[in-house]
């Protein structure tokens, strides 16, 4: 991919600490080139106790938008001038807009999961009976994402319950819908499981190729699918697994373009080709 910088060209990016892992660069430099816009996307790597400074100096070069990774999304929320409520609702931005040294945050992280489980499961989530395996920011954001988009049932499972609880709790305030968040721990999944109709990990787990333990997908019913929110070069252990059953399942690769897509709208006001930014991706497995 070859890209001109010149004195016009705007400035896109991702902060992020480490950053160098990140697949956003690669996906959205790739929509800039087809599109024949004059930008260019960029990874900064930003220290925690740096963040405040980064921040600041990111308005005042004119950086025109940027994603934000872990460890900043809830953190970067005090330093932005106006949050979006599907920001406030997950407790974490992933995208900034800067108008004219004004920024603003926002959460596309829901909305993408929500595309990517239409697009890659064919499951629109509305009536749906769903798990979320973890209670991190990433699963605070798809429970809010899948409340408001009318799920029938959203059950939390976490070994800590405390902080499956909080996090209901917490949504219970945000969400404007009258549906169900519950919390239970590991050891009611065999009890759970059977009533799924899709299952939703949102930790970590299978980033290092390591397998869920407690999790047994044979007691899912035959109907329901499987979005494992990690991705890598191969498919998940999660996926993987799924397959072996007989489940329909895909890890978040989709998830990653989908919130991709969303924020390079925000930031240009254009729509990227649909399946660009997905294709990207999919060509370093």
């Amino acid at each position: 991919m070859q890209i001109t910088i010149q004195g016009t060209t705007r400035v896109y990016g991702i902060i992020g600490w480490p950053v160098g892992h990140s697949r956003s660069p690669q996906m959205q430099n790739a929509a800039f080139q087809a599109l024949g816009m004059d930008c260019v996307y960029v990874p900064f790597a930003v220290p925690p106790h740096q963040l405040a400074e980064a921040v600041q100096g990111l308005r005042s070069l004119g950086v025109a938008g940027w994603n934000v990774t872990i460890p900043h999304k809830s953190a970067i929320m005090p330093f932005l001038d106006q949050l979006s409520p599907e920001a406030v609702r997950a407790g974490a931005v992933n995208t900034v807009c800067n108008q004219d040294g004004r920024l603003i945050g926002y959460n596309t992280d829901g909305a993408g999961l929500l595309i990517s489980l239409e697009r890659d499961l064919d499951c629109p989530v509305v009536g749906k009976r769903i798990m979320v395996l973890g209670a991190g920011g990433a699963a605070r954001g798809a429970v809010a994402a899948l409340a408001e988009a009318g799920a029938t049932t959203i059950t939390v499972v976490n070994r800590t319950l405390s902080a499956a609880s909080q996090l209901a709790v917490e949504l219970h305030g945000h969400v404007a819908t009258k549906n169900s968040i519950a919390v239970a721990g590991f050891s009611e999944l065999p009890t759970l499981l059977p009533e799924a109709d899709l299952l939703i990990n949102a930790t970590s787990l299978g980033l290092h190729g390591e397998e869920i333990a407690g999790l047994d997908l044979a007691l899912l019913p035959a109907t329901a699918k499987v979005y494992d929110m990690v991705y890598g070069v191969s498919s998940t252990p999660l996926v993987r697994s799924a397959h072996h059953q007989g489940l329909l399942s895909c890890d978040g690769l989709g998830m990653l373009a989908a919130q991709g897509e969303l924020a390079f709208y925000r930031w240009t006001g254009v729509t990227p080709p649909i399946g660009l930014m997905a294709k990207s991706l999919q060509q370093e497995r």
